[in-house]
């Protein structure tokens, strides 16, 4: 098990991405803190963690209210004992438009809770890392901050941030034993891809070089390794995890 005796907190823990990150930490022996600002679906995937023998704490946060994220380290050390590493995956859209149509409440919101969350989600998970003397980090970036977003400018923007903040810190607090990662989703079938119409669901697949879209699963799987001794040589890497979107 990669991470028996340990302890992580995942953000945005209730659904989609998230969950299939708690759940795969867990049934890989962490103890997992999950939080989102969803309290039903928090306790829901805490519940699944616990059905499958797993240790599993939810704590509710919004990322980009300040107070409430700097609770999430004091309630997994509080809760567990100790905090090894966190995956920050937090994040909104909005709807596609027009830069010239976009409402400065459509872009404070995305950029509130995808850069300003993971930031405020950052200095708090450092600042306890530096202290312990390791710990590593996973934040859950986007094709999107890597790429050009036409009509999606407020996320695609945030998520650029996400990715400079990857590198910056990763190269900041090397020496001092953390390691700092991020992934980069394609098309993943979460709620809002998998709700579209098959016909949909094919022509988004079509345009993926595997033809297939990718499943919350894939983001787990890369998150835990990027977390893991296994990539104990790996830091302020972005993996992108698109089917061959960008290759």
């Amino acid at each position: 098990m990669l991470f028996e005796n340990q302890a992580a907190l995942v953000t945005a823990a209730g659904a989609g991405i998230g969950r299939a990150i708690a759940l795969r930490l867990a049934a890989e022996g962490a103890s997992v803190v999950v939080s989102d600002v969803n309290d039903e679906a928090g306790a829901e995937t805490v519940a699944l963690i616990e059905a499958a023998n797993g240790r599993a704490a939810y704590k509710h946060a919004n990322v980009a209210d300040a107070d409430e994220v700097n609770a999430l380290v004091p309630f997994a050390i509080e809760t567990f004992g100790r905090l090894d590493m966190a995956v920050n995956n937090a994040g909104v859209g909005a709807m596609p438009k027009p830069v010239q149509d976009i409402t400065a409440a459509e872009w404070d919101r995305s950029i509130n809770v995808t850069l300003r969350g993971t930031f405020l989600a950052l200095q708090s998970q450092m600042a306890h890392f530096v202290k312990q003397g390791g710990g590593s980090i996973v934040n859950i970036a986007s094709l999107a901050g890597i790429s050009a977003t036409p009509n999606l400018t407020p996320y695609g923007a945030a998520k650029h941030g996400v990715v400079s903040l990857t590198r910056s810190v990763a190269k900041e607090c090397a020496e001092q034993g953390i390691r700092v990662n991020a992934v980069a989703p394609g098309a993943i079938e979460t709620a809002a891809l998998a709700s579209l119409p098959a016909e949909a669901k094919a022509g988004y697949a079509a345009e993926i070089p595997m033809k297939r879209l990718g499943q919350p699963e894939d983001i787990a799987n890369a998150t835990a390794f990027l977390l893991s001794d296994q990539a104990s040589f790996i830091t302020g890497v972005v993996l992108r995890v698109d089917g061959g979107t960008e290759a």
